[in-house]
């Protein structure tokens, strides 16, 4: 059921207080005009500014009453007085209901309006309802532009491009789905003002500028960040088998796989040793699917203030939902949610709600957000995270071997405008056995300063030197690697090919008992 059919439904049942949430105030009225109009009812709309409309004077030919109430008790008499069947819209009006009058005259008014088959409609961006409302009022989620509302916007700017010569107005199909795909999660007045910014500054209706507008509203929320797709698969070393499931899905968040039966995908967690590019592979995935990549931050989440930290939660969803499709990133989750078990104690249960909402919308989310999350220690993550449903797939990530050392060497160099075929990379990737991606990365990055304080280029003896220099983490932490290895041999999926120990210390060949997390 669409928007306009539920407000019709709602008020041909009699319901008699409405509250729509929207930030689209026009589109959302013009919305209930039409519906108010096939029901032959007639329309009154309220603002601080402007009072009501029709007034009662130009209505009835009376004078205005009560003039010296608050305009917003002045409103609410109106509604009292008014004995045929109308629909009343009061904008902006929810500043007002946490005024005690205010609640009871709406409760004194809930009965009568539907006695004569009236009905109030507050329209607010955002929904404040005290608890003794809660009977009287029917919420309505209104829902931004449906693809179908967007082309239609899109061909009336090509229209209008096409009356100047310099402007492409012409799109193939292609091009047009694009364009309205990127389009989606806007309200109809950003798009017509980002496709008209387009259509200025580019002379055609181009997605880069689409995608700038998005920014603004990730930033504007100041619960996201929103991340350029820099990185790509190349950038990548080894990680093949990650990198084969996530290319067999790269369509599966199009329309085409809807059509198909496919559901679209929820989400991987990465787990894996520091340093061995689960961060690295997260960017790269938005840069290969071509969509806009958010990342959250769960420190950000939480406020000090009484359900601060629950609205936020609820905020970065709206978000990332008004954005998709694109993909969602958390880095290092179980350092936000590892205090989840004992959240009753030590903070009221705010980290146990956070994250409650966090898992229901994880496990039944309907918009497409690909999650990634990233964790280091599996042990400090809620067990509740790892049940089947709340990602695809589990890998796990662990430290590159000899082939891959040889590729990530070639990466960084090449980076560094080196001609990778000038150096042994297989000598370099034995020497590195046990090494992580950022310990490589740093050792060519050490190398280059080396080479640069002696005054000559990188050369092969300049990167041995630092590599014997560098002592890795998989010796200074040999021992929670082994258990975190351990852990993931039965319980996630290798994203690597398993043709090397990539650590010198030995794996046992049964997992030891399992720890809270499993």
């Amino acid at each position: 059921m669409t928007a306009q059919q539920e407000i019709e439904v709602l008020i041909r049942a009699r319901y008699p207080i409405l509250y729509v949430v929207t930030w689209e105030e026009e589109r959302a009225l013009a919305t209930i005009e039409d519906v108010a109009q096939r029901l032959n009812r007639p329309v009154r709309t309220w603002s601080l500014t402007q009072g009501m409309k029709p007034s009662p004077s130009e209505k009835h030919g009376g004078a205005l009453e009560n003039a010296r109430l608050s305009p917003e008790l002045h409103a609410l008499t109106q509604v009292h007085g008014e004995a045929s069947p109308t629909v009343f819209v009061f904008r902006d009006f929810h500043p007002y209901i946490v005024d005690n009058r205010v609640i009871r005259l709406l409760r004194d008014l809930a009965a009568k309006l539907k006695a004569r088959s009236q009905t109030l409609i507050i329209t607010a961006p955002s929904l404040r309802l005290p608890m003794e409302l809660e009977k009287e009022v029917t919420v309505v989620e209104f829902p931004l532009p449906t693809a179908e509302e967007i082309t239609e916007v899109v061909d009336l700017a090509l229209q209008a491009a096409s009356q100047n010569a310099a402007l492409e107005h012409e799109l193939d199909p292609v091009r047009r789905k694009e364009i309205v795909a990127s389009c989606q999660g806007l309200t109809l007045d950003e798009v017509e003002a980002v496709l008209a910014r387009s259509l200025v500054e580019r002379k055609k209706l181009d997605v880069e500028i689409i995608l700038e507008q998005k920014k603004q509203i990730v930033k504007k929320s100041g619960v996201l960040e929103y991340y350029p797709a820099t990185e790509s698969f190349t950038n990548v070393g080894g990680m093949e088998h990650l990198k084969e499931w996530l290319q067999k899905r790269s369509r599966s968040l199009s329309d085409e796989a809807r059509a198909f039966g496919l559901p679209a995908p929820k989400g991987v967690l990465l787990l894996g040793v520091q340093g061995c590019g689960k961060s690295l592979i997260a960017k790269a995935i938005a840069s290969h699917w071509k969509l806009p990549m958010l990342r959250m931050d769960v420190g950000r989440i939480f406020g000090s203030l009484v359900g601060q930290s629950e609205e936020n939660i609820r905020k970065a969803i709206r978000v990332a939902e008004s954005i998709a499709p694109c993909v969602l990133w958390a880095d290092e989750l179980e350092k936000g949610f590892s205090g989840s078990q004992s959240s009753g104690i030590s903070d009221g249960g705010t980290t146990a709600r956070v994250f409650a909402t966090f898992l229901t919308w994880l496990q039944e989310k309907t918009q497409p957000v690909f999650f990634i999350a990233t964790a280091n220690d599996v042990t400090q993550l809620p067990p509740e995270l790892l049940r089947k449903g709340r990602f695809d797939e589990v890998f796990f990530i662990d430290l590159p071997d000899s082939k891959e050392r040889e590729e990530i060497f070639a990466i960084h160099l090449k980076k560094r405008k080196r001609d990778p075929s000038t150096f042994s990379l297989a000598d370099l990737a034995e020497l590195t056995k046990g090494f992580s991606g950022a310990e490589i990365e740093q050792a060519v990055i050490g190398g280059m300063f080396l080479a640069f304080d002696r005054g000559h280029d990188l050369q092969q003896e300049d990167l041995v030197h630092e590599i014997r220099a560098v002592v890795p983490l998989s010796v200074m932490m040999r021992e929670e690697i082994d258990e975190l290895r351990q852990w993931a041999r039965l319980r996630a999926r290798p994203a690597s090919r398993d043709d090397e120990s990539p650590s010198s210390a030995p794996v046992p060949a049964k997992p030891s008992p399992p720890t809270a997390a499993s």
